[in-house]
This record gives C-alpha cells, sequence and structure tokens, in this order.
C-alpha cells in the first residue's frame, strides 16, 4: 500500500519554503498531493486556477508530487485522495500551536489520519506569502524567496 500525503495551503504565491517542505515530503512518502485552497476566508492575491498553474509550473521536476484545488474539509478530501497523512510545516510555536489543534480536530474527524509536522528550514524560517506579496508591492526584490516563474507572475501582476 502506497503512503499518500497531502500538503494543504493556500499557496498564495508557492515561496521557496513551501517548495522545500513539499521536496522534503516527496522524499519521505510514494506521493504528496499539494492541495491548493479555496481559502473563503482569505482575499487571494491570485485566483484559484493560478495559484494550481503557478504550484504545479514550480513543481514540475517533481514525479511524485500532484497539484490539485481543494474546497471544503482537508478530512473530505484526504478519502477522497486515499490519503492518511497530512503534512504541515512550522516556522514557530504560534504556528505549531494552531497547527496542533487542526490536527486534532482533523483526527477527530478521522482517527486514521495523521498530521505530520516538518520544521522550516532555517533558511525559510521568516519566510511566508503574505511577506513576498508586501515586499513586492512596495518594490522590493523577491528572486530570494519565489521562483523565477512566480516572480514574474506577480510582478506581471501588480502592473
Amino acid at each position: 500500500m502506497s503512503k499518500i500525503a497531502i500538503y494543504p495551503g493556500t499557496f498564495d504565491p508557492i515561496t521557496h519554503g513551501h517548495i522545500n517542505i513539499i521536496q522534503r515530503s516527496a522524499e519521505l512518502f510514494d506521493k504528496v498531493v499539494v492541495a491548493v485552497a479555496k481559502s473563503a476566508g482569505k482575499n487571494p492575491f491570485f485566483d484559484m486556477q493560478q495559484r494550481v498553474e503557478l504550484a504545479t509550473t514550480a513543481l514540475a521536476n517533481n514525479v511524485n508530487v500532484e497539484v490539485i484545488d481543494f474546497e471544503g474539509l482537508l478530512v473530505d478530501l484526504a478519502k477522497q485522495q486515499q490519503a492518511t497523512i497530512i503534512v504541515r510545516g512550522v516556522r514557530s510555536i504560534a504556528d505549531f500551536e494552531y497547527e496542533a489543534q487542526m490536527a486534532g480536530m482533523n483526527r477527530q474527524m478521522m482517527p486514521e489520519l495523521e498530521t505530520i509536522f516538518l520544521t522550516t528550514h532555517s533558511e525559510w524560517a521568516d519566510l511566508s506569502s503574505t511577506l513576498v506579496r508586501d515586499i513586492a508591492r512596495h518594490g522590493g526584490d523577491v528572486s530570494k524567496f519565489v521562483p523565477a516563474t512566480i516572480k514574474h507572475a506577480i510582478l506581471e501582476k501588480l502592473s
């Protein structure tokens, strides 16, 4: 039986920090499903289709990674994908507290679903999609934080 993991997020946009977590997950599991969330509570910079396309492009060299969009409960997606693992990246204690609460609720709804926490590589510990967008909006260079294709898409969207 193959081990399928889901790495959910809004990926608005996908960053080197996200990619690092995904690549490390791809070494641990047979398949990693990068689930781009609609996230109705947020006002995304890129629409759902753009976020899926950008993530797909950024992850094209990872053969056991699939990028999909999703809306709704993560446990429903896990059942649909036959996944038993959720991967979450944590940068800080605050991230861990929030993610642990989410993991507990997911476990209540689907006991066989495990959440694995991967600590962010120190190089990306302060990185977030929100900061990337803010830096770009103010004319800063985001090339250290995102792949070139993502940087181009951000600049195109801002122009």
